[in-house]
């Protein structure tokens, strides 16, 4: 694929300096994070695994800068997330779609809200189109798409404006287990062909350990990190080839005696 691999930055992606979160509501405050530290380098993938509740998403949305840290401090590319950060992509659960819209468009839209360049829009859509496999289905319309169809396009849609972070809440929650391992081989190559640093909260220890090149497990809330846990797996990973490799078994039990409770399903 050529063009594919946007500016490449190189350095420290994300750094995540003490960060507690509490909210306060009339009757109570909530701790949902508490003295999270964790400095993350451009390129990474880090998956997220710690048990319902316990501030992953929160910690994702203090690094989008939609909520602001208690306490601590969230820099990404060295410069203080004060407000709401433009430069990085985000993918949700739900795929977000607009149904009277069809793929290629649905994926444009980010171009649209953006006010970048059309061309350039247009070219990066159509290569991000066909790396993950939508090719042909560019007029298709939200509801004649399958789940793991619609989380595909959403996905180009975040990573349309090349987005030096993408972060991941959940993405493939929804989907059946085949779909998700479909996409989860995807998404590493999809990293793998863009140079994008990745940030991902997964409930699913496979899922986190297949994707991730190293595994950051969080405590019950209030959330805090209780271990980093690097992948000792190539970069290009088939699943076949993963999940016998007697290091994805090590690590996933190791993992799941953390967390001291069997992977959750939703």
């Amino acid at each position: 694929m050529t063009g594919v691999r946007g500016t490449v930055l190189s350095g420290t992606a994300v750094d995540i300096d003490g960060v507690s979160v509490r909210f306060r509501s009339k009757r109570a405050t909530t701790t949902a994070l508490t003295g999270v530290s964790m400095r993350i380098e451009a390129g990474e993938f880090i998956s997220i695994v710690g048990p319902s509740g316990c501030g992953k998403s929160t910690l994702l949305k203090s690094v989008a800068g939609l909520v602001k840290p208690t306490e601590g401090t969230i820099s990404l590319f060295g410069a203080a997330v004060t407000k709401p950060q433009q430069n990085i992509g985000f993918a949700f659960q739900r795929a977000a779609l607009l149904e009277w819209r069809g793929v290629r468009k649905n994926i444009l839209l980010q171009a649209e809200m953006r006010g970048m360049d059309k061309a350039k829009a247009a070219r990066r859509a159509d290569e991000l189109i066909e790396l993950t496999g939508l090719t042909g289905f560019e007029r298709a319309l939200p509801h004649e798409l399958s789940g793991g169809m619609q989380q595909r396009v959403a996905l180009c849609r975040a990573l349309l404006h090349e987005p030096p972070v993408l972060l991941m809440d959940e993405p493939f929650g929804a989907l059946d287990a085949l779909t998700r391992e479909q996409l989860n081989a995807e998404l590493n190559k999809i990293w793998r062909a863009t140079g994008t640093t990745v940030l991902l909260v997964t409930h699913s220890i496979a899922e986190a350990v297949f994707l991730g090149t190293r595994v950051e497990v969080m405590s019950p809330r209030p959330g805090r990190l209780v271990r980093t846990l690097p992948v000792d797996l190539p970069p290009e990973r088939e699943y076949a080839q993963v999940m016998t490799d007697p290091r994805f078994g090590a690590l996933t039990r190791e993992i799941r005696e953390l967390l001291g409770a069997h992977e959750s399903h939703h």
